[in-house]
C-alpha cells in the first residue's frame, strides 16, 4: 500500500511537536508545535464539534464512516489519533484506535480508549462520497508532496 493511500486512511499528528503519520510503517509528516494554521483548525473543530455530534446521533442519508481525532498523553508525549467508530457514554466517548502510535506507549492499534471532549482535536466523515471535516487533514496537505496530496484529495474526495 503506498504512502498517500495509507495516509488518507488514518492520519494523525502530536501537539508537542506537532506530528502526523498515517496507519502503518508510514515516515512522520513534522509540524511545528507553534503551527497557526493547524492550531486554527483544531480550534475549528473544537467549535463545531457539537453540529458533527448531532449528526453522528442520527446520520444523513448519504453519510458515513463519522470520526474523531483524539490526544492521547503518555508522560511528556503527546499523539494524536483517528477512533473509529465511536460513541458517547455517561462519562464522555470510548471507541477504537485507528492509528498506531509511534510517540506514545499506552495505548495499540485497535485498542478501545474511552476518552473525554476535551481529548478530541478533529472530527470527520464521507458525504456523497467527499469528506466533511477532517480540518487536520486539510493542514496536512500543505505539508506532502504536491503528488501524495493530490492522489489523496482525488482518491478520498477530499475538497481542500
Amino acid at each position: 500500500m503506498t504512502f498517500a493511500v495509507r495516509i488518507a486512511l488514518c492520519l494523525l499528528l502530536a501537539l508537542t511537536p506537532l506530528h502526523a503519520q498515517a496507519q502503518g510503517d508510514d515516515k512522520t509528516v513534522m509540524i511545528g508545535s507553534d503551527d497557526a494554521e493547524m492550531a486554527a483548525a483544531i480550534a475549528k473543530a473544537r467549535f463545531s464539534l457539537d453540529e458533527f455530534l448531532a449528526l453522528s446521533d442520527a446520520p444523513p442519508p448519504g453519510t458515513d464512516k463519522y470520526k474523531l481525532k483524539v490526544m492521547i498523553v503518555d508522560g511528556d508525549a503527546r499523539e494524536h489519533f483517528w477512533v473509529i467508530p465511536f460513541k458517547r457514554t455517561a462519562t464522555g466517548f470510548v471507541g477504537i484506535l485507528a492509528n498506531e502510535p509511534e510517540l506514545v506507549h499506552n495505548v495499540v492499534l485497535g485498542q478501545n480508549i474511552e476518552f473525554t471532549r476535551d481529548d478530541i482535536s478533529d472530527w470527520g466523515y464521507t458525504r456523497d462520497g467527499h469528506q466533511v471535516g477532517s480540518f487536520t487533514v486539510c493542514v496536512m496537505f500543505k505539508k506532502m508532496s504536491k503528488e501524495e496530496a493530490d492522489h489523496v484529495r482525488a482518491a478520498y474526495g477530499f475538497d481542500c
